[in-house]
């Protein structure tokens, strides 16, 4: 089968990474891809916020499945372009999709299925979020969350009415996100654990295909700003199989039964961000599509074949189907540019990544990198994740920053506590 996927990060990379090695997956292409994923698949230019582009490179390479990986086409509607030319596309429609496009439309879904989430308000301007603030109906920390996509930068954890404010100010007033601050949620803060969840989805049935913990935070022990994620370890420590029954019981399965109800159903990965707290699993978020760096670690850890999986949910018949996961745990490690996720400099010649990749048992994808001659530079504020297998998490933990260590580029970052929650 031809597969095109849609995308050029580490999520991309590693999709691409598992199909590669599959029987029934005859040429690749990815669009637009980067300087790694060009080593597994052809890479085509593509503007990924014009999704007739990729309707036409779909049907000028008589591509047999597309597989989309982040967010922004999704959102844009790119499944129902497909769909009304008849051709065959993981991932959920424009509709769908809003699970993750709408912090708005996601609370007062969940809200209307009891789906458990945090208590919240949404506010259409600066002035009525600052009135809920100033209400007390709130209190601190208290978590805000820009309506629309941002990049995995549109939720500040505010300490203070000082640090509220100027959260407001900056996403309603001086619209630092564009139009995905022009509505704001504000949320109470739930205390505990945090842990990602991901499933298949064919619209009515859902295939678990693990679980993951992302470090959000830029820098060690959770702090400075948040990232799109820093490194991730899988499967989460939090995460046994009663609660995985529960989550399937209280989230996924009203989620889908709820979006097929409304015309939405749901075809794609469904990403579960959620708070472990002392009275169950509540729902931070939603995303619709694999997790970038989760993807990274729990794409390694599946046993079966993924293209019978991606071909059965874009047709809507998961019947018969399992996942076969492994139990050895993988850790993966960021490797970021300097700034990052603040301002950054890129086409730093990175060097390294063949020594890192030479050591057993380590893979290395690509997000920001790019191919200049016959060097690797760097192309964006995440450039590689680093990810390896273990016995236990101490030994994959061990040999991730073993890895992550043979690599360097001017201004290289890398959290050094990617998964010692897991030790602890």
């Amino acid at each position: 089968m031809k597969v095109l996927v849609l995308g050029g990060g580490g999520r991309e990379h590693a999709l691409i990474w598992k199909l590669a090695a599959e029987r029934d997956v005859g040429e690749i292409l990815c669009a637009p891809g980067n300087a790694g994923i060009s080593r597994l698949a052809r890479c085509m230019p593509l503007d990924l916020g014009d999704p007739s582009q990729a309707l036409t490179l779909a049907r000028d390479e008589q591509i047999e499945l597309t597989v989309v990986g982040p967010e922004l086409p999704l959102s844009l509607g790119v499944a129902d372009l497909f769909a009304a030319e008849g051709l065959t596309l993981f991932g959920p429609t424009r509709a769908a999709a809003e699970l993750e496009s709408s912090k708005v439309f996601a609370k007062a879904f969940m809200a209307r299925h009891h789906v458990p989430t945090a208590r919240y308000r949404v506010c259409d301007d600066a002035q009525e979020a600052r009135a809920a603030l100033a209400s007390g109906e709130f209190s601190y920390p208290v978590v805000l969350k820009a309506d629309g996509l941002a990049a995995g930068k549109g939720v500040t954890i505010a300490a203070d009415a000082a640090e509220a404010e100027a959260a407001v100010h900056a996403m309603m007033v001086d619209r630092a996100l564009g139009d995905a601050g022009r509505r704001l949620v504000i949320e109470e803060r739930l205390e505990g654990r945090e842990a990602s969840f991901f499933v298949l989805a064919d619209g009515r049935r859902a295939l678990v295909l693990g679980s993951a913990e992302d470090h959000k935070r830029a820098f060690d022990d959770d702090r400075g700003p948040n990232t799109g994620g820093m490194g991730a370890y899988a499967p989460s420590a939090l995460v046994d199989a009663r609660l995985q029954t529960r989550v399937m019981r209280e989230v996924v399965m009203p989620v889908l039964d709820g979006l097929k109800a409304e015309g939405r159903e749901f075809r794609g990965f469904l990403y579960v961000g959620l708070m472990l707290t002392d009275t169950g699993p509540q729902v931070i978020e939603f995303n619709v599509r694999f997790g970038d760096p989760e993807a990274q670690v729990v794409l390694p850890l599946l046993e079966d074949d993924l293209l019978p999986l991606l071909v059965a949910a874009a047709t809507g018949n998961l019947d018969g189907f399992g996942a076969r996961l492994s139990q050895s745990p993988r850790v993966g490690v960021v490797l970021a540019s300097g700034g990052y996720p603040g301002g950054y400099q890129t086409g730093m010649e990175i060097s390294g990544i063949e020594e890192a990749e030479r050591l057993p048992d380590v893979l290395v994808f690509h997000s920001g990198t790019r191919q200049e001659g016959a060097k690797v530079v760097t192309a964006g504020g995440r450039v590689l994740t680093v990810v390896a297998a273990g016995g236990d998490y101490r030994e994959a933990i061990d040999r991730a920053y073993a890895a992550a260590d043979r690599i360097s580029f001017d201004g290289l970052h890398m959290r050094r506590d990617i998964g010692a929650r897991a030790l602890r």
